[in-house]
């Protein structure tokens, strides 16, 4: 009974409040998700998939994928990306889904210090299948048994389309990186109900990290022709949308050909505030020496909600990234962000 609480409230919050955006543990595995400047900053044609499966314990979860290709086209200092994204809510029937085209630009600041523009439009989809939602009026106080109608004039299905801009703006150099966006730049509408106002409030983020090598000058390997990195990186992610705040932090190792790292998501205060704290993610990926980089990442519970309950979460990741175009840039390295692989 606790569990089928649990679904009907987080649930009714996601269809009634102000909408959030998808989020994923990976977010560098999705980089142009996170933020437009990142479109083609690998300096490489480059092919990524995502896939978070969100609570799993509960009758109902939330699932979202995002997938995207990028390309960096020297000549023009220039990147381009298309990016799919999705989210669906199961007991709501409630699916948002965007195509979006990112461009990005790249300013070299000094020696290996570069600074990239990005800006994203996007064209979305949200789609809600009104029937199979449940409504307080229709439950009884009694017996708990639940009536076929909510007193409310919505049809069965209902859809909404809309554009919607994304901006963004990313620093590097060879030793870390610092990024800011803003997604949801003009808070479009996305109310099913006529005449009624619902914005999307804009989401902002922060983001950056440095990374340390620990290899000591590396040692090749000749039967593979790979190096053996060893590198630390750590990172962050800061975002604000109303009302809520959140604080990605964490640290990788790579450990070539594996990576190891782990997170923590919360946002803890001090004095009479009350703590945010929501998870502790454990990552596995390996990155293998034909530019294929696979990760596992898996959330524990730490908030009120309770690991028990929701199962956690489940996140996996796939990039493939090669060279194409001018291969007298192949081993480039000064421009290439220091980025976390995941």
């Amino acid at each position: 009974m606790k569990r089928i609480f649990l679904t009907y409230c987080m649930m009714t919050l996601a269809f009634l409040v102000k909408a959030q955006d998808i989020q994923f543990s990976q977010f560098y595995a999705a980089p142009i998700y996170l933020n437009p400047a990142f479109a083609g900053s690998s300096e490489m044609t480059r092919f990524g998939v995502n896939y978070r499966n969100q609570w799993p314990g509960l009758d109902h979860s939330l699932n979202a994928y995002s997938a995207y290709i990028d390309h960096y086209f020297f000549n023009l200092n220039s990147g381009l990306g298309l990016i799919l994204n999705g989210m669906n809510e199961t007991m709501a029937g409630l699916r948002t889904s965007e195509v979006g085209i990112a461009y990005s630009y790249r300013v070299q600041l000094g020696f290996n210090s570069f600074l990239r523009f990005g800006g994203q439009a996007s064209f979305f989809s949200r789609d809600a299948n009104l029937s199979q939602f449940v409504f307080g009026s229709q439950i009884d106080q009694t017996s708990g048994a639940i009536g076929d109608f909510s007193g409310e004039l919505l049809g069965k299905d209902s859809r909404h389309r809309y554009m919607d801009y994304h901006f963004g703006m990313l620093f590097n150099n060879e030793y870390g990186w610092i990024g800011i966006s803003a997604h949801h730049v003009t808070q479009p509408n996305i109310s099913f109900v006529d005449d009624q106002i619902s914005k999307w409030p804009m989401k902002l983020s922060a983001h950056g990290g440095l990374k340390f090598d620990l290899s000591n000058g590396m040692v090749n390997n000749f039967m593979n022709n790979t190096q053996n990195r060893r590198e630390l990186v750590l990172a962050f992610n800061y975002k604000h949308q109303d009302p809520f705040n959140q604080l990605d932090v964490g640290a990788q190792m790579n450990i070539q050909p594996l990576v190891f790292g782990i997170w923590y998501r919360g946002l803890p205060t001090m004095g009479n505030g009350m703590p945010n704290s929501e998870s502790l993610i454990g990552l596995l990926g390996i990155a293998l020496g034909n530019g294929l980089d696979i990760g596992y990442s898996y959330d524990f519970t730490l908030s009120n909600l309770g690991q028990a309950n929701t199962g956690g979460a489940h996140e996996v990741s796939m990039r493939l990234s090669f060279l194409t175009g001018d291969q007298k840039q192949a081993g480039r390295k000064g421009s290439i962000l220091p980025c976390f692989k995941y």
